[in-house]
């Protein structure tokens, strides 16, 4: 087993060293221009003003990083003038020490409603029409509704998805700093393995590392063994680890919030046929959808090409098991899944910027599963990998 086995935890996290080669952050620049083409396509879907709510969008404009809550804290942009933050009074040093734009605050008292605040922004602007960030929570856009009944409400994802899906040099690279940094991680978990070992010593080695190696920890862990794979997220309880067992890790950390994740598929000890033969059809699927990805075909077809592979290989068809029982990838940047995805029915073309999961999974029911997951993004001359693909399933490292 070359890259399994025949070390720690303690003698792993003892020799992570801060990642030194560390990306640039977004420059105010950068988010300045996102919000100039936010107002072009907001203007082009008929709209006159577009709400981003609290979460991963409004950093994406804003650079505040906070989630959503019950108390409405959004991001109102004209197609013409200044942006307009919605948000509790007492929370304005805090958003203030975040903000990286300039924006208008508009600040509303616990016993006020932060709803009439739109409405009335914009009635001054002469707002008709108002796109709406898909990610708001009902609660607040049916408020707007009545606070605001004139007011012609449509989604704001043509404006907002329209910005996202296409990632800057300085989202890739900051995307290529954490996924490098969590192959680290899953080079070095696989060495901790030894026979016995649980389920969560794994994932906690992992999130140790994680932080060590200078990421937040680990936005999330799968950690599997044996029957446990066939499970595309696995199962409850906290398997030991035993030879033969196929072995199924699926982590990633965040840099400035952009997103890794990365899965990766071997045996602790010797491979039997059979998970050769799947391991190896699994390869298989992963090179034909990353080879499909080409400027201008739709999304859909990278999702196909894997399936061919599958299908002429006597699984599935479809989404029937043994086979793939889910899409083969999504979109990836400030959210770990967003649009937009490699999976039938989304005919959106591929472009330049765009960043995608490559991770056409094979599940053999109640046995085994199989999922080797990297991620690429778009250039002009078609697809590139953020990280080189598993060689092959007993040297999953080299």
């Amino acid at each position: 087993m070359t890259g399994i086995g025949g070390s720690s935890a303690t003698a792993q996290l003892a020799t992570i060293t801060p990642w030194t080669d560390k990306a640039a952050p977004i420059s105010v620049d950068e988010r300045m221009a996102r919000i100039e083409q936010a107002r072009a396509l907001t203007r082009d879907s008929g709209a006159d003003a577009l709400l981003v709510g609290a979460g991963t969008s409004l950093r994406y404009f804003a650079g505040i990083p906070w989630g959503g809550s019950e108390r409405l804290i959004a991001m109102l942009i004209p197609v013409a003038g200044e942006p307009v933050l919605i948000a509790p009074y007492f929370e304005l040093g805090s958003l203030e020490a975040e903000l990286q734009i300039d924006a208008e605050f508009r600040l509303w008292q616990e016993d006020q409603s932060p709803t009439a605040l739109v409405a009335e922004a914009c009635r001054a602007w002469g707002v008709n029409t108002l796109a709406i960030d898909p990610a708001l929570p009902f609660l607040f856009v049916d408020r707007i509704a009545h606070d605001a009944p004139a007011l012609i409400l449509i989604s704001g994802a043509a404006a907002i998805d329209g910005c996202r899906m296409h990632k800057s040099p300085a989202e890739i690279a900051l995307m290529q700093q954490a996924k490098s940094m969590t192959l680290e991680i899953h080079r070095r978990a696989a060495l901790t393995l030894r026979e016995g070992i649980r389920a969560s010593e794994v994932t906690r080695f992992i999130d140790e590392a994680h932080r060590a190696i200078g990421g937040v920890g680990s936005t999330f862990c799968i950690v599997q063994f044996g029957r446990g794979t066939a499970f595309p997220h696995g199962l409850p309880g906290d398997p030991e680890l035993r030879e033969g067992d196929m072995v199924l890790i699926d982590t990633g950390t965040t840099v400035q919030g952009y997103h890794s994740d990365i899965t990766r598929s071997y045996v602790f000890g010797t491979p039997n046929d059979e998970q050769r033969r799947i391991w190896d059809l699994e390869k298989a699927a992963q090179a034909a959808a990353f080879a499909a990805a080409q400027p201008g075909r739709p999304c859909e077809s990278v999702d196909q090409a894997a399936r061919d592979v599958l299908e002429a290989a006597g699984l599935g068809p479809d989404y029937a098991l043994p086979g793939l029982p889910h899409r083969t990838g999504h979109g990836i940047g400030l959210s770990i899944h967003e649009p937009a995805y490699l999976v039938r029915g989304d005919k959106t073309p591929l472009a330049t910027g765009m960043c995608f999961s490559n991770e056409p999974m094979i599940v053999i029911p109640e046995r085994f599963g199989i999922r080797l997951e990297d991620h690429f993004y778009m250039t002009e001359d078609g697809p590139r990998w953020f990280t080189e693909p598993q060689v092959a399933i007993d040297a999953p490292f080299e």
